[in-house]
């Protein structure tokens, strides 16, 4: 029997999800944190399933692969009352009709394709979507954005993410907010935004923190019309937090914290923000000849 969830859930994508407050996302399987989570105003919890050729690409960075489950939607799902439910597939391959379905009845409300290169896939992934759950892109290779404007134009597509860790690597950058200071990421937020696609981009750590701070990241999504991002394993790593009880007081404090920081964004003027726009620029450079 299909769950109760396997009918599409639609966002008012086109309405609800534009500029701030922006959609946060946090990446777990596990319920408790979960549910932590969306008590703290998390709008979407994050099922990540990739891991065809993740490792080759990633092994040797400090980054996560996931190694979630596809059991985990359905586990996921039955915890959450408020928070969407995001769950990123592989790249298209020869199980993903499969894999795609069985994600869409096991709850997704979103489901997110990774590392495509070319419009077919992101054709025959909206196709296998089927109007089912919301279509969401994570556009992280050089050869997406070299034809980003030909993918725009494929119907369906509901969200776009731009995935700096990969998309970086594909540039052989040194550091992913590179993307940010030498204006690919405008570039693509302006054709996304033009084509009325709702679109975020990277990660973002609490107030105050970050090797870039995530206040300066921050301004950079208002300025650009971003509507989402994930919050970053730095934000929370529940890996070194055992005490639920400090894991609940880093959600509470660390989500108000960055709502509150919104709306002080919101009174500022645009000079604020491209005086904010050079100071990202500056300290990028510096981060980079620091490594």
């Amino acid at each position: 029997m299909q769950h109760l969830h396997s009918v599409k859930r639609v966002l008012s994508s086109k309405e609800e999800v534009v500029g701030m407050p922006l959609k946060l996302m946090y990446i777990t399987n596990n319920e408790t944190v979960a549910r932590i989570a969306e008590k703290s105003g998390v709008d979407w919890i994050f099922v990540d399933l990739e891991i065809n050729g993740k490792k080759e690409r990633q092994g040797h960075l400090d980054t996560v692969v996931s190694y979630h489950k596809i059991e985990d939607v359905s586990r996921i799902r039955k915890v959450l009352v408020n928070s969407q439910l995001l769950v990123r597939v592989n790249p298209i391959y020869e199980r993903s009709e499969e894999e795609i379905s069985r994600v869409i009845s096991d709850g997704a409300d979103i489901v997110m394709l990774p590392f495509f290169r070319k419009k077919d896939e992101v054709a025959k992934f909206v196709e296998l979507v089927d109007g089912r759950a919301n279509a969401c892109l994570l556009l992280e290779t050089p050869e997406a954005v070299g034809v980003i404007e030909s993918i725009l134009q494929v119907g369906g597509i509901d969200f776009v993410h731009i995935g700096l860790n990969d998309l970086h690597l594909g540039y052989k950058l040194t550091f992913m907010f590179e993307l940010l200071a030498n204006g690919t990421v405008e570039m693509l937020c302006t054709k996304i935004r033009q084509r009325g696609i709702p679109f975020g981009f990277g990660g973002i750590a609490r107030i105050g923190e970050g090797a870039l701070a995530a206040e300066r990241i921050m301004a950079e999504h208002y300025r650009l019309g971003s509507s989402m991002t994930i919050l970053s394993r730095s934000f929370c790593n529940v890996g070194r937090k055992s005490d639920i009880r400090q894991i609940e007081e880093t959600f509470r404090i660390g989500v108000a914290e960055i709502r509150d920081y919104e709306s002080r964004l919101s009174h500022e003027s645009p000079d604020y923000f491209e005086r904010n726009r050079r100071e990202v620029c500056r300290l990028v450079d510096r981060i980079v000849a620091d490594r």
